[in-house]
């Protein structure tokens, strides 16, 4: 009894090692795998030539399985599209040709990539040849053509696609389905065809959801029809969604778009006096459209609020308050706004640093100015001889 039991233990010990082995293993790979995609991800930041940019890619063996190298692969399409690189799509097929075991995630993946290529028809063909590379058509992969569609703003294709493809390959949409057809729709500026199309939910029993409602108000507040916004707000009361602070955000970011910021920061009032909390980004929104609208004292006060209310501002905001401030002249102010970039890292764009710098000097302080050319060179080697010759015309 005592030799089984010991026994047991043995073989119970013998399989937690394996076992911590195996998952031992599965992390390390991980690890390695997300410090390689990093790696990519840092070598392309300031890479502009397309041979080099796909010679980082092809180094790297990525694989759209990994979150990580999707956006590596997202990054590469942008930079060779940039570039003018034509190319594109015979680099999106050798990439795909290289993945031996293709799945749906997998082409689902290079169906948007062509769109992010705005080589549609790549797409398009790529869905029609899924059963050819041993992978059913189904409903996400649908999705990810018409998502497609979207990022190529090839919208007429979309409404094809949306139109045709269910019926032709008996694929039944869903809510993801309708979302970014509304989405293209809005886009394009036909905003009011979203009412055929909840009509068209609510008969297939397809439920909205808050996305989908702010996807059609976000349309409405571009084409300026705000009749249409409150009848959507009173949508929303009969499926029974309260608008939370994703909607509100959406109306006062299409306000301020619209450089209507009063009415936006109104909207803000309003949700503060009925006790609803709102986010960084409800503030971001305000400050970038009062900046627009040249109000930099409502700027500064909502700024101010803001982190007086515990939100920390994102590197867009701070960008956007720097800018405009020195476009303002109110150099002091940005200067304080910068040093709190320079201090999380994040350093704003060479012209905008540069109008920092020289406003600086304008003002007496080319100390400081010159303090400020020596962190940003600290910081980054790119424009180290731009900064050089600048600080070398300031006097003192």
């Amino acid at each position: 009894m005592q030799r089984s039991m010991a026994l047991r233990g043995k073989l119970r010990s013998l399989v937690l090692h394996r076992s911590r082995l195996f998952c031992t293993s599965i992390v390390s790979t991980d690890s390695k795998s997300t410090e390689k995609t990093r790696a990519v991800l840092f070598r392309l930041r300031f890479e502009q030539n397309p041979d080099r940019i796909l010679d980082i890619c092809r180094s790297a063996a990525l694989t759209p399985e990994s979150h990580l190298d999707r956006i590596a692969y997202s990054k590469i399409i942008s930079k060779l599209r940039e570039s003018n690189y034509p190319g594109i799509g015979d680099f999106i097929k050798e990439s795909m040709d290289q993945i031996a075991c293709k799945s749906e995630r997998v082409l689902a993946h290079f169906i948007v990539l062509y769109g992010h290529a705005r080589l549609v028809k790549d797409a398009v063909n790529l869905f029609d040849e899924m059963p050819t590379l041993g992978v059913d058509r189904d409903v996400k992969t649908l999705n990810s053509l018409l998502f497609a569609c979207d990022l190529a703003g090839e919208y007429s294709e979309m409404r094809r696609v949306f139109l045709e493809f269910p019926r032709k390959y008996q694929l039944e949409p869903n809510l993801d389905t309708y979302n970014i057809a509304l989405k293209g729709l809005c886009a394009s500026g036909s905003a009011n065809e979203a009412h055929s199309l909840l009509a068209e939910m609510e008969r297939k029993s397809i439920r909205p959801n808050a996305t989908t409602f702010s996807t059609v108000i976000a349309g409405f507040y571009k084409e300026e029809k705000f009749e249409s916004v409150g009848k959507i707000m009173e949508l929303m009361k009969k499926y029974g969604i309260p608008p939370g602070i994703s909607i509100y955000n959406v109306r006062i970011q299409s306000l301020c778009k619209l450089k209507r910021s009063a009415e936006a920061k109104a909207l803000l009032d309003g949700i503060l006096s009925r006790g609803m909390k709102p986010n960084a980004m409800t503030y971001s929104h305000l400050i970038y459209g009062f900046c627009r609208e040249g109000n930099l004292e409502m700027a500064k006060s909502l700024f101010k609020d803001m982190v007086g209310r515990g939100f920390e501002p994102g590197v867009k905001c701070y960008f956007t308050m720097v800018y405009y401030l020195c476009e303002g002249g109110d150099f002091e102010v940005a200067l304080a706004i910068c040093e709190e970039c320079l201090e999380k890292g994040w350093v704003p764009n060479f012209s905008t640093m540069k109008a920092l710098v020289m406003g600086l000097v304008s003002i007496g302080k080319a100390d400081v100015a010159k303090k400020i050319i020596r962190q940003v060179k600290g910081k980054f080697t790119r424009n180290t001889d731009t900064w050089v010759e600048i600080e070398e015309k300031i006097p003192g």
